[in-house]
């Protein structure tokens, strides 16, 4: 009422898309070099910042230290503004040394703003700027108000994050990932040098019993990982395709919002030792089919199946010479359908976590029973050794040799299979074999080009031999090969590679966006805080580490984290004390 009584002028408001951008590590920025900082962002916000502001019809109203705030009337010019802003500063950087690049995080809200002179106030501006911390290092998120604005009217993929919680908003915000590194829509025709460009979507289980649903899984996996060892493909993984497990989706959605070119969809039928299996391709621009074909055979068959299916796919877009050279790069098939199951039921379990993991173990070792001749379950069951020993706090390394000689026999018994020289890699990774592990690491990438976990694992391998920059490189490089891979290990190899690069900010964001943080990783959360003398939050971060795992140590962290250069490993361990980790 007091708003209308003479005197009191009523409070102005009005619906405004908001942009916050702030400067990634800015404090480490300022203390290694302030005038250097200072006359940098000056230059940046004067060339590239107001020019495109002014372009995008776009208001500056609030700019201080390493924030800037822009209104925009239209939703569209907003994000339109933020993504040009984003590739501006990544064109700057390319021009100076990796120490000097300035990386922006951006969030946008839609939102009702109250208006006070030349600034900007209310709960708009508040989650626009909440937004921008859940951004990775020259990304952009935006809320739930403002995709709805926008997803039909630009060409721009958009990545769902789900719902979360946010600081100071009452109720949990859907966020969506603006994906600038593979813009979708209308693509030129096909023709070199651009790769056909293929989705697998999950095959449809039609077997009436949902329990079966790993098994028509596993075999869209099996098809999409034969399709990546192509180098003459552009293939997207299980993570990019298997959220239409549960959608109802036609071929032009899926090349608006992935941008594949071709589509792969099919069902899978089981009923006791029969299979039937339907299988399409499907050129999404047009929507009309160039190839189906169904298979009714004995369940003995089934890897012969996936052969056909990929080889008829291989023929179709990559031609019939390269086609005929499949045989020769083919992973030796397992001898046994019930090993076959067996790996397919544990490759279905969630990575992590202890019972799962046991039960994994359980599969594999019966797989390798069934036949011992099969090499991807031995790297497999390493891949449960390996963590067993990781989460062993006694010292023993008894399940870590377990695991090299698995992984040996893995190569020995099938050397076209990538995950078996990955799995290799880096049980020699974590042997301190450093020559070797990279060795076996880059003959997965070779062998599989297209799989970003391997991409990403080259990263992680990189950043414990003191090249941290490298591995930043290739951990880009798997998200810009899948844009929705993003895995829990994946943020915490990410996190890891910033903090050897003393990129301590951009070290807590990348840990901060894993959907699940181990003990270990809060005590290096912990350290990031120590070294940027936040001494409470630090502590507050090994106090979790602590209540998760008791007997954590410095100790403990060093030995299971193998790095090459001394210094690094000293780094590591003055941070967790610091932090107030017990030595």
């Amino acid at each position: 009422m007091a708003s209308h009584l003479p005197g009191h002028r009523p409070m102005e408001r009005r619906l405004a898309a908001i942009l916050a951008a702030d400067v990634v590590g800015y404090s480490r920025l300022m203390e290694r070099d302030e005038a250097a900082t200072l006359a940098a962002l000056t230059e940046r916000r004067k060339g590239i910042l107001k020019p495109l502001v002014v372009r995008y019809h776009g208001r500056i109203f609030k700019l201080m230290g390493d924030e800037a705030f822009v209104e925009f009337a239209s939703a569209v010019n907003a994000v339109e503004c933020a993504v040009a802003l984003q590739d501006g500063m990544s064109k700057a950087n390319a021009r100076v040394p990796a120490s000097d690049h300035i990386l922006l995080r951006i969030g946008i809200n839609l939102g009702d703003v109250v208006v006070e002179g030349r600034d900007l106030y209310g709960d708009g501006v508040i989650l626009a700027k909440r937004l921008q911390g859940f951004a990775e290092p020259g990304g952009i998120c935006i809320s739930r108000n403002l995709h709805e604005q926008v997803s039909k009217r630009l060409t721009f993929g958009f990545e769902d994050l789900g719902e979360r919680e946010v600081k100071n908003i009452a109720t949990p915000v859907r966020i969506y990932r603006v994906r600038t590194e593979a813009p979708v829509g209308p693509r030129a025709p096909l023709g070199p040098p651009e790769r056909p460009s293929i989705a697998v979507l999950p095959f449809a289980n039609y077997s009436g019993d949902p329990g079966q649903q790993y098994f028509s899984d596993g075999i869209t996996e099996d098809i999409i990982t034969e399709l990546s060892r192509w180098r003459q493909l552009q293939v997207f993984s299980r993570h990019a395709t298997f959220r239409y497990r549960e959608k109802s989706t036609d071929a032009k959605e899926v090349h608006r919002e992935l941008g594949a070119q071709y589509l792969v969809e099919g069902s899978v039928r089981r009923v006791g030792e029969r299979i039937r299996i339907t299988a399409q391709l499907i050129d999404t621009r047009s929507g009309s089919h160039v190839w189906a074909e169904r298979y009714d055979r004995e369940m003995s068959d089934v890897i012969t199946i996936q052969d056909d299916v990929v080889r008829t796919i291989v023929g179709t877009l990559v031609g019939r010479v390269q086609a005929a050279g499949a045989e020769h790069a083919r992973r030796r098939p397992p001898a046994s359908l019930a090993a076959y199951d067996c790996v397919l039921r544990g490759h279905a379990l969630p990575w992590g976590d202890p019972e799962a993991d046991a039960e994994a173990r359980r599969l594999y070792e019966k797989a390798i029973e069934l036949d011992p001749g099969y090499g991807l379950a031995h790297a497999l069951l390493a891949l449960m050794m390996y963590a067993e020993w990781n989460r062993d706090t006694t010292g023993s390394d008894a399940a870590l040799d377990r695991a090299f000689e698995l992984a040996k026999k893995a190569v020995e018994l099938d050397e076209n299979e990538s995950y078996c020289h990955f799995m290799l890699g880096q049980v020699y990774l974590f042997r301190r074999s450093f020559d070797l592990a990279e060795q076996y690491h880059r003959r997965a990438v070779e062998m599989n080009p297209n799989n970003p976990e391997h991409l990403a694992d080259m990263g992680g391998l990189l950043l414990c031999v003191g090249r941290p920059e490298e591995a930043l490189e290739w951990l880009h490089k798997a998200r810009r090969v899948d844009p929705y891979f993003g895995p829990a290990w994946y943020w915490h190899q990410m996190g890891m590679a910033h903090f050897v690069a003393h990129h301590y900010e951009e070290a807590i964001a990348a840990f901060e966006r894993s959907p699940t943080m181990p003990h270990w990783v809060h005590a290096w959360v912990g350290a990031c805080h120590a070294y940027l003398g936040r001494g409470e939050r630090a502590k507050k971060c090994v106090a979790e580490s602590l209540r998760r795992q008791p007997n954590y140590s410095v100790a403990i962290c060093a030995a299971k984290h193998p790095f090459k250069n001394p210094a690094d490993l000293d780094h590591l361990r003055a941070g967790l004390r610091e932090a107030g980790l017990p030595e």
